[in-house]
């Protein structure tokens, strides 16, 4: 091969080399323009993954608080922070459509803390979150509204002036120009189908993507849900602490409050009083025009403690038509005023039909006339039924503890009992009873849980199937019956001795007699009988302090009809507090399991006594003893 020859060879080789080169470049290139673009496309994903970790966690925020008892107007701060922190939005705000006697008006209800909203709040002077703003019918909230759907704005000076009319042009242009919001999106909430008012955002963005838009739809959903559920969460709550025919706070709420101030008031030796209020005369009303009217005096009360209420004051319903209210730090002589403003403004609201109420107030202040909160209730019921028994529409202030107690004569009355062997119960058990006594009468403190418990040990020892804590509330009706028909302090204290005691008398019977499964015979029947004059006779008339509540014991099994035991006493011969004995041990039997039946409910035993009234029982008896117990069943 000659020497052209071989420089056209290696030309040709050379240009092959090239051709190759230029080759791998291309797919060098081709490689590295393929991951730009996917380090691009990643980039985009994990914005967008970002953002959607941001939006869910937003969302989390609003579930968390929506299983929660976070009060309204913190979740609703939660969410307008949230979606402004996480989202990167310019200012956020829930707006409330409210109506008053003008007529419907727009009001912030919360809003981000941000710089925008700071700077068009220096500029309009009166920050935006301390107006009334207009609702206008036409404008473009109302559309939203209207329409239930999501609209994007540019004009945010005339959405400015749509809310304040009265802001002057160039102020509501300086608002809006020179600052980076480019748009207003409006977001109707309709909680429960109701206008609520409007989720609003400020974004610096012209166009809403449409996957923004569906995250802005289920947010605002996440909200009208938030929005149902504290909703209903309030609402329960103030159910549990509230009466339902007056709204005032219920007996359950008073007793936790006053538990609290009682602390508090010793703390800080400070006083408080507590003012008690019977409606006169209902059972009247109910029954000359119906009880929608008795319910309307029943409210009339209620309104007039509301209005004459402060703010840390806590007026309730006790329980048919009466009511109290706690004042914390008012002394005696403060109470007695207000209590005066009560009574005043009681007597002198005009109803319809029934045309003017009244009701017997009482008072009594805490370290002044008793440091023993049991006490101090008993005291101002005591001075309310002293204005009742004196005429009514009037107020009586508690006089202080100087008297013995009916406390301390029922522990001395038990003491006594235990202490001389009269009864046939286990040694160590009357041991225990009268630590128990001593303890409570050494310390001075005539505990009434001290006497039920023994009460109810006692009662237990003859019957197995006795409920503890049974005492107690036969003793709380007992008194609230008492207090319905008006009877005197020494009655209704005579009355509460009896009940713990009327029954001791069964200790003297065998217990396979109380505790047969079997029908009685008629001498068993007589031997049970006996029981009411065992109690009387043998074991309570050696105590000479109680002689007064012997008679009560005495007649508890006589029927109103005259064939009760053991006089066959009829009428208005028999004493009243002993046929209240009669019904609330009926009632409590008959709700209590016994061997030779079931117990029944509460309604069915109810049933049970309503039959018999005119027969065992004074109708009017039986009729306020089911309002009383009917009233406890709601």
């Amino acid at each position: 091969m000659g020497f052209l020859d071989k420089i056209k060879e290696y030309r040709r080789m050379l240009s092959q080399v090239e051709r190759n080169i230029y080759g791998e470049k291309q797919d060098y290139l081709e490689i590295y323009e393929r991951n730009l673009q996917l380090e691009k496309e990643i980039e985009a994903r994990t914005t967008e993954l970002n953002v959607a970790n941001k939006r869910m966690l937003t969302l989390q925020h609003i579930w968390d608080m929506m299983n929660s008892s976070t009060p309204l107007e913190n979740v609703l701060e939660k969410v307008v922070s949230s979606i402004h922190g996480e989202l990167g939005y310019l200012h956020c705000a829930i707006i409330r459509k409210l109506h008053d006697e003008k007529g419907d008006y727009m009001q912030i209800a919360t809003q981000s803390k941000d710089s925008a909203i700071a700077r068009v709040n220096k500029i309009i002077g009166i920050p935006i979150e301390a107006r009334r703003l207009t609702y206008d019918p036409d404008g473009i909230y109302a559309d939203t509204m209207k329409n239930r759907k999501i609209v994007q704005t540019k004009d945010l000076g005339g959405t400015l002036k749509y809310v304040m009319p009265d802001l002057p042009d160039n102020v509501a242009l300086a608002a809006v120009t020179n600052q980076p919001c480019k748009s207003l999106i409006i977001i109707p909430l309709c909680p429960m189908n109701t206008e609520f008012g409007w989720f609003c955002v400020f974004t610096s963005r012209d166009e809403l993507a449409e996957s923004e838009t569906d995250f802005l739809s289920l947010f605002a959903q996440q909200i009208e849900m938030s929005i149902t559920i504290t909703d209903l969460f309030l609402a329960v709550k103030e159910q549990a602490v509230t009466d339902s025919l007056t709204g005032l706070y219920n007996r359950r709420h008073f007793e936790e409050t006053l538990k609290r101030e009682v602390t508090r008031a010793q703390r800080q030796n400070q006083p408080f009083s507590i003012i008690g209020i019977d409606l006169d005369y209902l059972k009247k009303i109910n029954d000359k025009y119906g009880h929608a009217y008795g319910d309307l005096a029943i409210k009339t009360v209620a309104e007039v403690l509301k209005s004459n209420a402060r703010s840390i004051d806590i007026p309730a319903r006790m329980g048919g038509e009466e009511f109290n209210v706690l004042l914390p730090g008012i002394e005696s002589s403060g109470a007695m005023k207000a209590a005066e403003r009560i009574r005043k403004a009681i007597a002198d609201k005009e109803l319809d039909v029934i045309g003017h109420v009244t009701a017997s107030v009482g008072v009594a202040t805490f370290l002044e006339h008793s440091d023993n909160i049991e006490e101090l209730l008993e005291l101002t019921d005591q001075a309310m039924y002293q204005s009742k028994r004196n005429g009514r529409n009037q107020v009586t202030l508690a006089k202080p503890i100087s008297e013995t107690s009916w406390q301390e004569i029922a522990v001395n009355t038990f003491l006594e009992i235990l202490s001389k062997h009269n009864i046939p119960i286990p040694q160590d058990i009357s041991k225990d009873l009268q630590t128990k006594l001593k303890d409570a009468e050494d310390k001075k403190e005539m505990s009434k849980e001290t006497l039920f418990n023994v009460a109810d040990i006692l009662t237990a020892t003859y019957n197995p199937m006795h409920t503890k804590g049974i005492m107690k509330s036969k003793v709380f009706m007992a008194t609230s019956l008492a207090k319905r028909f008006d009877l005197p302090k020494d009655e209704i204290d005579n009355l509460r001795i009896a009940m713990l005691l009327y029954d001791i008398g069964n200790l003297m019977l065998p217990p396979e007699l109380l505790q047969k499964t079997t029908p009685l015979t008629e001498e068993e029947k007589q031997h049970i009988k006996e029981h009411p004059i065992i109690a009387a006779q043998e074991i309570l008339k050696p105590i000479s302090y109680i002689q007064d509540v012997i008679p009560i014991i005495e007649h508890h099994h006589e029927n109103w009809d005259g064939t009760g035991y053991p006089q066959k006493l009829s009428h208005n011969d028999i004493p009243l507090t002993s046929q209240i004995i009669l019904i609330i041990d009926a009632y409590f039997a008959l709700i209590e399991h016994r061997p030779y039946r079931a117990k029944m409910t509460p309604q069915e035993a109810l049933e049970v006594i309503k039959k018999d009234a005119g027969k065992k029982w004074n109708e009017a008896l039986v009729q306020e003893f089911v309002t009383l117990t009917e009233l406890d069943l709601v």
